[in-house]
């Protein structure tokens, strides 16, 4: 199986177009996923009786097939970017959902409990207190949630979208291995490189982390 690098020269400007449009709809499914997820974790970690339905719901709708779950969204959204968007943010729902309401259950009593003695309202104390010191565990969901976006991006191929994904079908069709593996390269490479600018996102956020490991 050989590369005709001839043919990725004269395809860069598409190249470029499909690893956008591969990107941009695995980061909209994190960040819609984060936006929902967050307040349910918030309510799943306060209220215990509705932890386990929140995560078993969100366990249920993980273990649907995604190809299926972008077939019974055509019937609402059709083939559009946002089915692809949909049934993505679903997919992060149970990585991102779990490993918060796990982050806020690592927070220590005692830590809570001070910034209580300190007259800090609830709120606050989750915005200031609760949710940094969660963040090393829900930053490691988010990250565990891109790679899975960006590899079942493609699966929407099926729907007429799938970014890179495109590549696989027109490889497979023509029995062309060349565009197959450009798009299983560039695929693995965004996967890489998102999961770094993210590593390196999480080190600027929390600081203390790395105070704590050089003191040790």
């Amino acid at each position: 199986m050989t590369i005709d690098w001839s043919w990725i020269g004269d395809h860069t400007d598409d190249l470029t177009t499909l690893t956008l449009s591969h990107l941009q709809a695995a980061l909209s499914a994190v960040f819609f996923g984060l936006l929902i997820s967050l307040p349910l974790a918030v309510v799943a970690h306060r209220i215990r009786p509705l932890r386990g339905l929140l995560l078993g719901l969100s366990n249920v709708l993980f273990t649907i097939p995604s190809i299926a779950v972008f077939v019974l969204l055509l019937p609402v959204s059709g083939l559009t970017r946002t089915t692809t968007v949909i049934g993505l943010t679903i997919y992060t729902l149970v990585v991102l959902l779990r490993n918060t309401v796990e982050g806020l259950d690592s927070v220590p009593a005692k830590t809570k409990e001070a910034a209580k003695a300190m007259g800090t309202r609830p709120f606050r104390t989750l915005l200031t207190v609760e949710l940094p010191l969660a963040l090393p565990v829900i930053m490691a969901g988010v990250r565990i949630a891109t790679v899975m976006s960006i590899s079942l991006v493609s699966v929407a191929t099926y729907i007429g979208d799938g970014g890179l994904g495109q590549l696989f079908t027109d490889g497979f069709q023509r029995n062309y291995p060349t565009p197959v593996i450009v798009g299983v390269a560039l695929t693995l490479l965004l996967a890489l490189v998102a999961d770094a600018l993210l590593v390196a996102l999480q080190y600027v956020l929390t600081p203390w982390t790395h105070r704590k490991q050089r003191a040790a």
